[in-house]
């Protein structure tokens, strides 16, 4: 079955390129590039197909229980062009041309070194003697560490003052929708891709299966930032992540602070799995958590300014992160 996804995706991700990329590519003098813009083709695929099951599954969700009437709509629009710019590939190009021509000099220099990563699907093998489809269970092996990895960094993003002056432009957001998940300060992308891309590298996880964990992690964000009614029963809870869930971690007050008014923390980091609040304690099974925002956007707290445009937003981050907003 996983080869079949996989074999079907890399045929129409083929067409795709030959009729609409590698043409453009050709007319804007981009020829040296051909193999970067089909991998940027597979990002743009992955792209255009969650906005699909945003637009045809999530959105009618939203709409059949919603969790409160949406009060700014333009907020909402800032989000999807937020969503825009990330799913169809806009930060990877970035990327491409800014960091990763650095990181592959440094994993080509220790490869010289005869240093490199080690495939981690290969040494877990022999633990899965049951699943018959080799690539299923390297794809199920990679889901369980990247989104370890995922809940590791997300805690560390509400753990560092200067990360969170970035962060908190996401949690700025009063009315949370599916769009939200992709509301974040450009540098603090950067920094997460970057991460997780390195650990891709160090374990060992081939592009494609590298694409397809990306892609359901982040649509169980959309699904899990949605302004959804919905939670997932005493056991579902605790094993995927749930709008109800994720929502705490949005709840003013609640979801980005801990041990006392004000202070760094917080609850429910888990991006795909809620084991991982579980195991280290941060996990908060609450279910009316109350309003979504930062306590300083109050009037009474202070009425801070996160920002009502994308580059407006952008600016007071930065500020933020130099102590100067």
């Amino acid at each position: 079955m996983i080869d079949l996804l996989t074999d079907t995706f890399a045929w129409v991700q083929q067409q795709l390129f030959e009729a609409v990329v590698q043409p453009l590519m050709f007319a804007l003098g981009g020829a040296s590039l051909l193999e970067d813009g089909f991998a940027a083709t597979g990002w743009l695929l992955v792209g255009l197909l969650q906005i699909a099951v945003m637009l045809l599954l999530i959105a009618p969700l939203e709409r059949w229980r919603p969790v409160q009437r949406i009060a700014d709509r333009q907020a909402v629009r800032v989000d999807v062009a937020y969503t825009l710019l990330h799913r169809l590939g806009l930060v990877r190009v970035g990327l491409f041309f800014a960091v990763d021509p650095l990181w592959d000099a440094l994993w080509g220099w220790l490869a010289v070194q005869g240093v490199s990563g080690f495939q981690l699907d290969a040494l877990v093998a022999p633990l899965w003697p049951g699943v018959t489809d080799a690539a299923l269970a390297g794809f199920l092996v990679y889901l369980v560490v990247f989104d370890l990895a995922d809940y590791l960094l997300h805690r560390a993003q509400h753990q560092f003052n200067w990360w969170w002056a970035l962060h908190a432009l996401h949690h700025s957001q009063r009315d949370m929708t599916m769009w939200s998940d992709s509301r974040n300060h450009l540098l603090d992308m950067v920094i997460v891709d970057m991460l997780l891309v390195q650990l891709g590298h160090l374990i060992g996880v081939a592009p494609g299966q590298f694409v397809a964990v990306v892609a359901c992690t982040q649509l169980v964000e959309n699904l899990s930032h949605a302004n959804l009614r919905l939670h997932f029963g005493a056991l579902g809870n605790r094993l995927l992540v749930s709008p109800a869930f994720h929502r705490l971690h949005h709840s003013m007050g609640l979801g980005h602070e801990s041990a006392g008014r004000g202070t760094l923390g917080g609850h429910n980091f888990g991006v795909l799995l809620p084991w991982w609040d579980q195991l280290f304690g941060t996990a908060n099974f609450r279910t009316d958590p109350g309003p979504t925002g930062i306590r300083d956007q109050l009037s009474q707290e202070g009425a801070r300014d996160y920002g009502r445009g994308f580059w407006a937003q952008q600016r007071l981050g930065l500020l933020r992160l130099i102590g100067r907003a």
